[in-house]
């Protein structure tokens, strides 16, 4: 494996694990074995991995799932205010050069779409106009460069199949080149992941 991940949680916030000098000490060890590593967190956490991030300037780093923003308790949805401070923050990662964005993890309750409490699996229309905002505003900070789709399933079934999820993916960014199409559904992560794959 080329990667290891974890998950910062927001209890209790002032915890700040990441900081730390025994977590950062094996970090560190990252480096010398050429490894990424994968961060799920949610959006109070991304604040604490920039600094991590850019203490370790040469470590890659994906963040999970798109910073995963926080619908309210009581599960109306997310607001207006939520999306704005989330927006800033992933802005504010994305100054980190050594952070990619996983495009990823927006089926699951958190986020407060609603879906996985309808009796019916969204489509891929409605996957789409719920989710664009966030996967747009995500590639425009980081680039096509530094972006890459994931499913994370079976965790997204909750509210659609493994087949709209990608639908929607696909009719997000319909109108990006192929060349870009190609770096966030695949090249990205086989690079990132120095996986070995066939020739297409």
């Amino acid at each position: 494996h080329t990667s290891n991940k974890y998950i910062l949680s927001p209890y209790p916030k002032n915890d700040r694990l990441s900081s730390h000098e025994s977590f950062r000490e094996a970090f560190g060890l990252l480096k010398e074995y050429n490894m990424s590593f994968d961060c799920w967190l949610y959006e109070d956490n991304i604040e604490e991995l920039k600094d991590l991030a850019d203490h370790f300037p040469d470590i890659p780093i994906i963040c999970d799932h798109v910073g995963l923003p926080i619908g309210l308790p009581s599960g109306e949805g997310i607001k207006e205010e939520n999306f704005e401070s989330w927006k800033e923050r992933i802005k504010n990662l994305s100054s980190s050069k050594n952070v990619y964005c996983k495009l990823s993890g927006l089926g699951m309750p958190v986020p407060g779409f609603k879906f996985d409490t309808r009796k019916r699996p969204a489509n891929s229309k409605e996957l789409s106009e719920a989710w664009k905002p966030y996967i747009l505003h995500c590639i425009q900070c980081f680039g096509v460069d530094r972006c890459m789709f994931a499913s994370n399933f079976p965790m997204d079934k909750v509210s659609c199949t493994y087949t709209s999820l990608f639908n929607a993916f696909k009719i997000i960014v319909q109108n990006f080149t192929e060349e870009e199409k190609d770096k966030l559904f695949y090249s990205n992560a086989v690079n990132l992941y120095r996986l070995e794959v066939s020739s297409k």
